[in-house]
């Protein structure tokens, strides 16, 4: 007997939770992960400010709260948003969310009708793509380039599927790939949005994690015509058991938003809202996010360095300006799925490319590192692995 409904019989497990049943064991180093390092969480901070809340304000903390967000938290991002150009005075609006995620499964809920389109990147973040999946869109991926998602093929898409409810683009660091869109390519993709009449989701959870390069403009900060909503979180710049994120865009919208949130969660845990808004006004969180930038700037270094020293030179790996992944690409006809399989027998698991795809059967050579969970001895010692399993393979 069936007992699932159409909307959810079809949809899979994430391969990367299914991956971690692998990390479950400690002798296995976990290059799959997306996790922060666990070095970069202010633990004792986060103990102090916690028992200042828990000691001042107890009631609030764990009483109802608003569904739109701890008002001081959403005047901190508002603020914040403001000084990056983000924030459109009189006519944003900031709403809290449970992570970044919480932004996808609302906007699908909120814009797309069962089998209408949403346009992505591929490859491109698989738990936005199972949350547009789960409410039966129809997905379109679009091929990058160093520059960002192919123009000529995003206007195909766009012209091919009139019935499209939104563009999905991970600008900065992307996950899976750490490419960074440039800003000429940022600037043509907004025009073919307002052309098209198409709003874009801008996600954008690393964008904080800059370590190299110039800083480029957001496209929320870029659009001057309403099409852009953004999504940010501090899963990345705080910790990712909090789940708290937030979602900025015009008032129509985050309005509508506020009553999916009513509809599901309710509101995002008021004690973690608290203790993000005490953490961001209380301590010195600039550097804080600079502590961060340069962890993250020496493991990726070393991971990039150990990669291009022992790994066959026919494969290829981007090097990304910041956040936390590496994409690496075996030479065209490899068994990339083997050679996942290999490295997470001799101990190294990392994230088979395919996974990323709208359509998981299609060809792919590719697969995903991750930097910042790993320990440096870590690094050394996977890469190695990766490098004997590679060199076996491809002689």
């Amino acid at each position: 007997m069936n007992i699932f409904s159409d909307r959810m019989s079809s949809l899979q497990p994430s391969v990367i939770r299914e991956i971690f049943k692998f990390t479950a064991d400690p002798s296995v180093i976990s290059f799959a992960a997306g996790n922060p390092a666990p070095e970069s969480f202010p633990v004792e901070t986060v103990q102090r400010l916690t028992a200042d809340i828990l000691r001042e304000n107890p009631i609030a903390a764990l009483q109802y709260s608003v569904s739109e967000g701890y008002t001081p938290l959403r005047d901190w991002v508002k603020a914040d948003l403001a000084k990056k150009g983000i924030f459109k005075q009189g006519d944003d609006d900031v709403l809290i969310t449970s992570g970044a995620q919480q932004v996808m499964e609302v906007m699908t809920k909120l814009i797309c009708n069962e089998g209408e389109t949403i346009i992505c990147e591929s490859p491109s973040f698989i738990g936005s793509l199972n949350a547009f999946r789960s409410y039966k869109a129809k997905l379109v991926g679009v091929p990058m380039d160093d520059e960002g998602i192919e123009l000529d093929k995003l206007e195909s898409a766009l012209i091919n599927n009139p019935k499209t409810a939104f563009i999905y683009l991970i600008p900065n660091f992307q996950n899976p790939t750490g490419k960074t869109m440039s800003l000429e390519r940022r600037k043509a993709v907004l025009q073919l949005a307002e052309r098209y009449k198409v709003l874009i989701v801008e996600d954008n959870p690393y964008g904080d994690l800059r370590f190299a390069g110039v800083e480029i403009p957001s496209l929320k900060e870029l659009d001057t015509n309403r099409h852009v909503v953004y999504a940010g979180s501090f899963s990345k710049t705080l910790a990712p058991g909090l789940r708290v994120g937030f979602m900025c865009g015009a008032e129509n919208i985050t309005q509508k938003a506020v009553v999916c949130i009513q509809a599901s969660t309710v509101h995002t845990s008021i004690l973690a809202q608290m203790l993000t808004y005490k953490f961001v006004s209380e301590t010195k969180f600039d550097k804080h996010i600079k502590n961060l930038q340069f962890l993250y700037k020496e493991k990726a270094k070393l991971m990039l360095d150990s990669l291009k020293f022992k790994m066959p030179i026919s494969v290829d790996f981007t090097e990304p300006e910041g956040g936390l992944f590496i994409w690496g690409t075996l030479p065209e006809g490899s068994d990339m799925l083997a050679f996942c399989k290999k490295a997470v027998a001799e101990k190294v698991a990392v994230v088979p490319g395919n996974a990323f795809l709208v359509k998981e059967s299609e060809p792919c050579c590719s697969f995903r590192l991750n930097f910042s969970a790993p320990s440096n001895e870590q690094i050394e010692k996977g890469v190695e692995v990766l490098s004997r399993v590679a060199k076996t393979m491809l002689g």
